[in-house]
């Protein structure tokens, strides 16, 4: 029997599916993924944890006329597969292979040559700005992390685009490793609102019917807009999106295509800047990597039974790296580390684990890292800004 997967050859194939369907090719993905990891090593945690978010996004906009946007980009394999690489995925990793990353010469459907995080706000922003300028109606979606969020790139371009009023829908992808969740029926509630055209039609009426009220008209319609963001404000935790000018729905079982898509198409009707939270989970439907999602992350080839990488390394560049700082401030109480999220890419968890007060994980923000000046009076703290130092050391 012919699976579902072998009759995905573009978007436009996977919109003939039901939900049932869908559900089911949500497996066979997996599966995929599973077996040209496991051969060829890659990132898997990221990529099983956006597969319903993926088929949703592909169902409900019509790329490539639709852009998406992924930040850092590892987790597109997908992506990929949906959009004509199905049988090019099994070279991944290869010499002459397909890019475990977007890349533009490679599809149309690849929209940024992405490789660094926290940089799909700003580019989306970017393309909305030119389709606007063009007089164009295309949807710009970026897909972004909670762990890209901390970045200051993102921050900077959420700033912007909130205030912007511009159409631009951002997925934050949640695996609940960085931000809290929102969760509580106010929240489901006001989404499901705020997604009805008939919400939509009735408040921008009433907006326009009193600010052409003389006199009173624009102050009653600024005094309900305090109103309601206190009462927001007061029932709400986290509100922190809709205050800078995005609407924010959610969140959403990012598990659930059909609670996906239902926002994903409810979104199209709303005005301005769109923040979608949406919660996944790292490695879901590989239980091996749900519990040790960091290890999975970036992988080489590994046993699907047991999840041991094949051919182990005996000492690597990081491990070495790790090892001789941690000598290094044995002897030097005033030797610290400071890293941007990669802990264990740059080989810290021994110095982690063994001088905890003097290791600083600032999540990824690379340029606050490096600025990160440690003083204790006049004497300054001798400090190893460990991704810096690890990526230059490994290029010389």
């Amino acid at each position: 029997m012919e699976k579902l997967l072998e009759k995905i050859d573009n978007p436009n194939d996977l919109k003939k599916l039901n939900i049932v369907e869908k559900e089911e090719l949500a497996e066979e993905i997996r599966k995929y993924l599973l077996e040209i990891v496991s051969n060829n090593g890659g990132h898997l945690a990221s990529n099983l944890g956006v597969v319903e978010l993926t088929i949703a996004l592909h169902s409900i906009f019509n790329c490539p006329e639709d852009k998406i946007i992924w930040d850092v980009g590892h987790q597109s394999y997908v992506h990929k597969i949906l959009t004509g690489r199905r049988e090019k995925m099994k070279t991944l990793r290869k010499i002459g292979g397909i890019s475990g990353f977007p890349k533009t010469s490679e599809s149309e459907y690849d929209n940024f040559d992405t490789g660094h995080s926290s940089t799909s706000i700003s580019v989306a922003l970017g393309m909305a700005r030119a389709r606007d300028f063009f007089n164009k109606y295309n949807k710009v979606i970026a897909v972004i992390g909670d762990g890209s969020l901390t970045g200051g790139m993102a921050i900077e371009a959420l700033n912007d685009a909130g205030s912007s009023k511009t159409n631009i829908i951002v997925i934050l992808n949640d695996n609940e490793m960085s931000i809290s969740r929102n969760v509580g029926g106010i929240p489901a509630l006001l989404t499901k609102i705020r997604t009805k055209k008939t919400y939509t039609r009735s408040n921008n009426c009433i907006k326009r019917f009193f600010n052409r009220v003389p006199i009173i008209g624009k102050p009653i319609v600024n005094l309900a807009h305090i109103i309601k963001r206190g009462i927001k404000q007061a029932v709400i935790p986290n509100m922190y999106f809709e205050d800078i000018g995005f609407t924010y729905l959610g969140p959403v079982d990012g598990h659930n295509i059909q609670e996906l898509e239902n926002i994903l198409y409810k979104s199209q009707n709303i005005e301005g800047p769109i923040l979608i939270h949406v919660i996944t989970k790292k490695g879901k439907g590989y239980k091996i990597a749900e519990e040790n999602p960091d290890k999975f992350h970036g992988i080489s080839s590994f046993d699907v039974e047991t999840g041991e990488v094949r051919i182990k390394k005996d000492k690597d560049y990081s491990k070495q790296f790790g090892e001789k700082l941690v000598k290094l401030a044995s002897k030097d109480e005033k030797i610290v580390a400071i890293t941007a999220a990669m802990k264990d890419g740059t080989g810290l968890k021994e110095f982690a684990d063994k001088f905890p007060k003097r290791f600083f994980d600032v999540g990824i923000a690379e340029q606050h890292a490096v600025r990160i000046n440690c003083r204790n009076g006049s004497i300054r703290i001798k400090t190893c800004i460990c991704d810096i130092f690890f990526i230059f050391a490994k290029r010389i």
